[in-house]
């Protein structure tokens, strides 16, 4: 199975080259950077550590995974996962997300920070209040009991094009954990380490960012409850 995994990157000259680096190629055939107006180094550092890089203009976060995804289809891969590029996560820890999709049929594999081992103040409180109440109000609507909203995840690409994903903005990742868990996906948290970011946070590292962060995520949640 074809697997390519996206790197959504907005000025990440000094931690892009260390994720491309640690995605184990033997599993993965592809890393696509999808650069979004970075204004450093960024794009140079990605193509010299040997990733496809893409450029999205639209500054928002769903729309630089729509970009790569679009570009998944066209290449034919079969499996598309998510990492972020500010080398918080360990990228070697996709190989138990895909081995999961692969060699037990899962739909969607995610990684948990909350369940993880995580670096002391690598997950800042907000994130992990965020990450409970919607946790709490995806449990009540769809059934399903999801711990953490972090990046860090595998899906199988048909899946991925049933959910006909349009979030733009920061609800990117809540609505596609909401749509997995009502069209009943065979899905599975696992936990992952968790580091301090290099750089600041472009959400959670200013006060506007998180509450437009929040905002976001819970009028995702309750739009598509009410759609029910």
């Amino acid at each position: 199975m074809k697997v390519a995994v996206i790197i959504p990157a907005y000025n990440e000259e000094k931690s892009i080259a260390k994720v491309i680096n640690d995605i184990p190629k033997d599993f993965v055939h592809e890393v696509v950077v999808v650069n979004n107006n970075s204004t450093d180094n960024t794009v140079v550092e990605a193509e010299n550590a040997g990733a496809t890089v893409l450029h999205e203009t639209f500054q928002g976060y769903g729309a630089v995974c729509l970009n790569g995804i679009n570009y998944c289809n066209k290449n034919n891969y079969d499996i598309i996962g998510f990492v972020d590029g500010d080398y918080s996560d360990y990228p070697e820890e996709i190989k138990p997300m895909l081995e999961l999709i692969v060699n037990e049929n899962y739909d969607f594999a995610l990684g948990s920070r909350v369940i993880g081992k995580r670096e002391s103040g690598a997950l800042p409180f907000q994130s992990r209040v965020g990450s409970i109440i919607a946790g709490f109000l995806i449990n009540f609507f769809w059934g399903f009991k999801f711990t953490d909203l972090g990046p860090f995840r595998v899906i199988k690409a048909d899946k991925l094009n049933a959910l006909k994903m349009q979030d733009k903005w920061y609800g990117w990742t809540v609505e596609m954990q909401i749509k997995a868990a009502r069209d009943k996906y065979k899905i599975k948290e696992i936990p992952v380490r968790y580091r301090k970011r290099i750089g600041k946070s472009k959400i959670t590292g200013t006060i506007k960012g998180t509450l437009m962060a929040s905002i976001i995520i819970l009028s995702t949640i309750f739009k598509f409850a009410f759609k029910k």
